[in-house]
């Protein structure tokens, strides 16, 4: 170890103290490497005992972090992972800000309200100046208050009526996302899920119907599965809904998931008819952080009128400063992402979103059309609706989708394999998402390297994978 200097006059700190011996080497030791922070493993279980400069903290995190995968190559995240340079800097300029403190930053709280009316309008709510809405820190959040929406506003209807309210229970598809088994879960409501059947990839709206019966609070459906990327048919399902309220009397609300398809669909698919134009959509969310093409996490969720959102909901604080009201299970979050998404909502209206996803969708159908070429895949879903496809073999192989997608690791990509769910679990599927900033030239480079393996296969007779991608060889 080098020899530590004494410290004199010439060698204080600017608080006028004499610098730390360690800071001293620092002075002497210009090299990153050299210095003795860096000579020993980064701490991991315990904080240290001394301190160590600023730069010295962020190359020992920094050079870690480039073990991660890069985020550009990552095809199995529907979070956005690039903004223009001005949100970035908005964002930097915003960390510091809270915000659930509505009465200390009161322009952010508009900025927030701004976007809820915009989404409002752009899913084509009856009031959209008027409606309840909130920022959340991302879609799970937004489901959780959706389906608690609709749970209170099943409750108050049960109890006006004098009826029993033990035994809630929320229809939804096996496909949908993990967050609504959460909800679930954690408040005590009954999971009727509509297992698919077939070769179904999506929810089918009379056995959905089927399922629901006077305690049934609500039908989740899915605008974008995570599987497939798929839309559920959600006129389909409110038409049949329509007919079951004829039948039996029984008012089934719809909340809607379109974690990505409600950034989508306005753009793209401006013609199919999901949102509030359908009286029995209630609620909707989505996800800020993929197609509203902001950096994760932002999610949104927003009512089609106050009378849908239960006003026990809604608390109102005053040890901010002043008396305001949130609407969150989430108190405290940073403004950036809000701030963020007004920036893009207004940096690039309707036309940017529509160039935007539908240069992903070209980028989408042409991966899923060479994908489909090469001889032992077959397209489960095409990228017509969200940005997203994914495929299966096509027949048993001595490697599975698992072996691939661990292959092309060897390269930095991440195309995720996985089953399907009930009671498709014997489909394993393997899935690309198309995200903003992925190009043809990139998609012809993941084609070259998924036949590049493809070929290593081949020449390995003796490979083997179970079903589960374990892998091993003889």
């Amino acid at each position: 170890m080098h020899p530590q200097p004494e410290p004199d006059a010439k060698h204080e700190t600017h608080s006028g103290h004499d610098a730390h011996p360690k800071h001293e080497i620092l002075r002497v030791m210009r090299p990153m490497y050299a210095r003795q922070w860096l000579l020993g493993a980064a701490p991991r279980h315990a904080v240290p005992d001394e301190e160590m400069p600023p730069s010295t903290a962020y190359h020992l995190i920094h050079d870690e972090l480039i073990m991660d995968g890069s985020s550009r190559f990552n095809l199995a995240t529907f979070c956005g992972t690039w903004m223009e340079p001005e949100a970035q800097k908005l964002m930097y300029e915003t960390f510091d800000k809270n915000m659930i403190d509505k009465d200390e930053y009161p322009q952010t709280a508009e900025l927030e309200m701004r976007c809820v009316h915009m989404l409002a309008q752009l899913w084509n709510a009856p009031e959209p100046e008027s409606t309840m809405g909130t920022s959340t820190i991302g879609s799970s959040e937004a489901c959780m208050l959706g389906g608690l929406a609709l749970k209170w506003r099943w409750r108050e209807r049960r109890r006006q009526a004098g009826l029993s309210t033990d035994r809630p229970n929320i229809v939804m598809g096996a496909n949908t996302q993990v967050c609504w088994h959460k909800f679930v879960r954690y408040w005590d409501v009954e999971e009727r899920t509509v297992p698919l059947e077939g070769d179904q990839v999506i929810t089918d709206p009379e056995r959905a119907a089927a399922m629901c019966d006077e305690n049934t609070i609500g039908v989740v459906a899915v605008l974008g599965s995570t599987f497939t990327g798929d839309y559920e048919d959600v006129a389909a399902l409110s038409a049949t809904l329509d007919r079951l309220q004829e039948k039996t009397g029984l008012d089934i609300p719809i909340h809607v998931d379109g974690a990505s398809g409600a950034f989508v669909a306005p753009f793209l698919q401006p013609e199919v008819v999901w949102d509030f134009r359908l009286p029995r959509v209630k609620s909707i969310n989505t996800s800020g952080h993929k197609y509203g093409l902001v950096f994760p996490g932002v999610g949104w969720v927003i009512w089609r009128e106050a009378s849908d959102l239960h006003p026990d909901l809604v608390f109102n604080v005053d040890y901010l400063g002043g008396t305001m009201p949130t609407l969150a299970i989430n108190f405290s979050r940073p403004a950036s992402q809000v701030v963020a998404q007004y920036y893009n909502l207004i940096r690039l209206g309707k036309s940017g979103y529509r160039a935007i996803h539908k240069a992903c969708q070209t980028v989408a159908v042409h991966l899923a059309r060479q994908i489909e070429s090469i001889g032992p895949f077959e397209l489960v879903s095409q990228g017509t609706d969200l940005p997203v496809f994914a495929w299966k073999l096509k027949e048993q192989s001595h490697w599975s989708l698992y072996d691939l997608a661990d292959r092309l690791r060897d390269r930095g990509w991440q195309v995720p394999a996985y089953r399907m769910p009930a009671n498709r679990q014997d489909l394993i599927v393997q899935r690309v998402v198309v995200r903003n900033g992925f190009t043809c030239d990139l998609a012809d480079m993941l084609v070259k390297d998924i036949r590049r393996h493809l070929d290593w296969f081949a020449a390995q007779p003796g490979f083997r994978s179970t079903a589960d991608g374990a892998r091993f060889h003889h």
